[in-house]
């Protein structure tokens, strides 16, 4: 038992300690979605007694597993960051304490979670970004940027379980900034000016920035960043 005590201390202390290493650096206009991809509830629970309360899972399975085993963290706040398939939404609709899907890649998608949530939810609108596919990658999930409008609309007029919050991106992998300023977030943020004048609103958030880039995502406008890896330490 004391060893698992000491186990439970020391965890929480290395979480803290890497919570406070990155936080100084992100303005608080800016969400740090804490990412808990392939870690045990215990670490994101150890993550919210060292005051973090934002946490974002890949994979549906995982998260609801865990949003079960943490409902009784009222304040918890699940971010859905993984591919969305219309098949699972209903599924993902049933998570306690979601709080906003950053993954609706298509117009299937955005129907089945909207009916979801209307069956499942809180009563409330679930708060959603869409996905733009940037580098244009066939492996990528995401509408292309020239369908973000359309997708926009369709959210907006027929999907009524939903509230459109913002985009995101993922981008390509092992982007070299000495390249200069990343392409992919260069487009996702010409997307959201683009979105924003179509809708005639100011207040669509940007997604985009991970472990390795956070602080240049940041740097380019930001709002929400993907931290995983630098907060919980590797993955296995």
């Amino acid at each position: 038992m004391l060893t698992v005590i000491t186990r439970r201390f020391s965890l929480m202390a290395t979480i803290r300690e890497n919570l406070d290493k990155i936080k100084p650096g992100i303005p608080s206009t800016v969400r740090l979605v804490a990412v808990s991809k392939t870690k045990p509830a215990s670490d994101v629970e150890a993550a919210h007694e060292a005051g973090h309360r934002v946490f974002g899972e890949n994979y549906i399975n995982e998260l609801v597993e865990k949003s079960a085993a943490l409902s009784h963290l009222s304040d918890i706040k699940w971010h859905f960051i993984g591919n969305l398939q219309k098949k699972n939404c209903s599924k993902l609709s049933t998570c306690k304490n979601l709080a906003l899907v950053e993954t609706v890649n298509s117009e299937k998608v955005a129907r089945a979670l909207s009916n979801g949530w209307k069956r499942n939810g809180d009563g409330g609108k679930l708060k959603v970004f869409i996905q733009v596919n940037t580098s244009r990658e066939e492996q990528k999930s995401g509408c292309m940027p020239e369908t973000l409008l359309p997708l926009a609309d369709i959210v907006i007029s027929e999907c009524d379980g939903l509230e459109l919050a913002g985009v995101m991106t993922i981008g390509a992998f092992g982007y070299d900034w000495s390249q200069g300023v990343n392409p992919d977030f260069v487009e996702l943020i010409e997307c959201r000016k683009r979105l924003s004048e179509h809708l005639g609103r100011d207040d669509l958030e940007i997604s985009m920035g991970m472990s390795d880039d956070f602080d240049r995502a940041i740097e380019m406008g930001s709002t929400n960043v993907r931290v995983g890896s630098k907060i919980f330490g590797a993955r296995s």
